[in-house]
């Protein structure tokens, strides 16, 4: 608007020829001089110019809009762009119908407790059938802890939807939907994004699915700024992946621990090296999201998955319309399960802690080691 035609403006046509003469032909180029240095310019009354320039910047200044205009606006756009239900009935009303389409969403939290079975059962909604609930289309899986299992997937598919798995031949159907890829290295991880981008119209897909970021990225950085410049590319990429597509997309991301020297220590770095997580007390203390504060500001949802006093919790840490509440959940044969529906207000630091107490990281699902 800064550049907008004073001719164009509906001055009076004496002032309008005036600005003209004087080479002064943008609203940028008349409102960044004084009314004093305008009236110098110009050679006319303060009265004329006062009475110009109160036009030109009603012309140029963008419409006032209330709180609630705005907070309407969001939420008309969030229900026009559509979701992904994740048949949890608490956290899909929470979150106004289930993960939004066009923006990142983050599963985060330790390893083992449920974030690998979110996005399973997250992928096989996207690939039913609509008549079904569905979005009826296909699934990229970038698997990048080698932790997908289609064996998990089949089981938490039969015992959610008996009705479309027990059909002969559609099992297979709907896990021949699913393209999981297995980037070793961030280089592969990036080349495979560009691939992806091209793709996801061409094949019909609904959901992306990367899990997990964190894996990634430390695979081949420290802490230090190298690292977050890569990041930022990819976190600049992935967003212009997810409005694009107009599709969910899914990002799991680990925890870390600050230790007293001022280092940081992932949790599946702990696993690699052979030691444990056995003592809850000392990892649980210090625990945040891996990644950064770059990262943190990227993503529009930020689901947060812990476990406290042998409970575990999902919690809507982050989103634009939903306050922060804590859901408690069990994982069954069929996927993640909330105990209830109505949700638990956090306030205060609870929001953004992330607790690793009193639970097993060890689920067994037909003798399956699973996440």
């Amino acid at each position: 608007m800064a550049n907008k035609l004073i001719s164009e403006m509906g001055l009076p046509t004496s002032i309008a020829n005036i600005f003209a003469a004087r080479n002064i032909t943008t609203a940028k180029e008349a409102l960044s001089l004084t009314e004093f240095e305008l009236m110098e310019l110009l050679d006319v009354g303060m009265a004329r110019v006062t009475s110009a320039v109160a036009h030109i910047s009603e012309i140029v200044s963008p419409p006032t809009q209330t709180a609630l205009s705005l907070m309407e606006q969001r939420v008309q756009n969030e229900y026009m762009a559509g979701h992904l239900p994740t048949r949890l009935k608490g956290l899909d009303e929470a979150l106004g119908g289930g993960i939004p389409f066009g923006v990142l969403t983050e599963l985060v939290g330790p390893p083992g407790i449920g974030k690998t079975q979110f996005c399973l059962k997250l992928s096989l909604l996207a690939s039913l059938p609509a008549s079904y609930g569905g979005l009826d289309g296909r699934v990229i899986y970038i698997d990048a802890e080698s932790k997908f299992s289609s064996r998990r997937m089949i089981e938490i598919g039969s015992k959610s939807f008996p009705e479309i798995f027990h059909v002969e031949g559609m099992a297979k159907e709907m896990a021949g939907r699913i393209l999981v890829l297995r980037p070793t290295s961030l280089s592969e991880f990036t080349e495979s994004l560009q691939h992806i981008k091209i793709s996801l119209l061409q094949n019909h897909v609904k959901l992306l699915v990367i899990d997990s970021m964190a894996a990634l990225v430390t695979g081949e950085y420290d802490q230090g700024p190298t690292r977050q410049h890569s990041l930022g590319w990819h976190i600049s990429f992935i967003k212009s992946v997810a409005e694009f597509s107009r599709i969910p997309i899914v990002v799991t991301n680990q925890v870390r621990s600050q230790s007293h020297d001022g280092t940081s220590q992932y949790s599946f770095q702990v696993e690699s090296r052979g030691e444990t997580v056995d003592d809850h007390t000392r990892f649980d203390s210090h625990l945040v999201a891996a990644l950064g504060i770059h990262w943190a500001h990227a993503v529009t949802i930020r689901l947060v998955l812990e476990a406290k006093a042998g409970q575990r919790f999902l919690k809507v840490a982050k989103s634009p319309i939903s306050p922060p509440l804590a859901f408690p959940f069990n994982i069954t044969p069929s996927g993640i399960s909330l105990l209830n529906d109505e949700g638990i207000e956090m306030k205060g630091p609870q929001i953004s802690t992330i607790h690793y107490q009193g639970h097993e990281d060890i689920i067994n699902f037909d003798s399956e080691r699973l996440q």
